[in-house]
């Protein structure tokens, strides 16, 4: 018997009993009102909040917050108006480099730490959220859970390419101890959220 046979034999006789896995403990959140508890952690990593009633007020509030912008792109037909509505999913992420300002949807948001969830299925290219100099994301108020506990329970049994959690405009003080804003994304987060009727 070749040694490599011998090694597997070995390993299957020695296998450990079989447990069951542990109980994992029901995670809940202190925090009554979610939206005040997302907002104050949004604010203090330097994200702007703005609770609305509707689209017209973001885009009240984005015309006077981003006058200046140039490019635009929006994944949301009411803002057709603003810039772009969407790009091809296809478009090379070369072209995308002067953009100023997105406007995407957030699947849902975290209270705990502000984070917001976005997939492919809201972003028509993945590197939209990273390479833009602003970047606002619409959310629901309904869709905003207490802890990261809930949010990778209801990740879990979605289908999706990519998703990723934003929290906060992009920054770091790696070099020099220095902050620098929009190191590695956009330099400014606003987060509009959606009152419920």
């Amino acid at each position: 018997m070749p040694s490599r046979d011998t090694i597997l034999a070995a390993v299957a006789r020695n296998q450990p009993d079989r447990l069951p896995m542990p109980e994992v403990p029901a995670f809940v959140s202190a925090d009554a009102d979610l939206v005040e508890k997302f907002t104050n952690v949004a604010v203090s990593i330097g994200s702007r909040v703005f609770p609305v009633k509707g689209m017209d007020e973001v885009k009240r509030i984005l015309l006077q917050e981003h006058s200046i912008a140039k490019r635009v792109i929006t994944a949301f037909p009411e803002l057709k108006d603003l810039g772009e509505v969407s790009v091809a999913a296809d478009a090379d992420p070369h072209t995308l480099a002067d953009v100023d300002l997105a406007i995407l949807p957030a699947q849902f948001g975290v209270a705990e730490n502000s984070a917001l969830w976005v997939t492919d299925a809201q972003l028509p290219v993945r590197v939209l959220p990273f390479i833009c100099q602003h970047l606002a994301l619409v959310i629901p108020q309904q869709n905003i859970v207490p802890l990261m506990h809930q949010a990778y329970a209801a990740i879990g049994g979605q289908a999706y390419g990519f998703g990723t959690f934003i929290a906060g405009p992009s920054k770091t003080a790696d070099i020099e101890q220095s902050l620098v804003l929009g190191a590695h994304g956009a330099r400014t987060l606003s987060v509009f959220i959606l009152e419920e009727e």
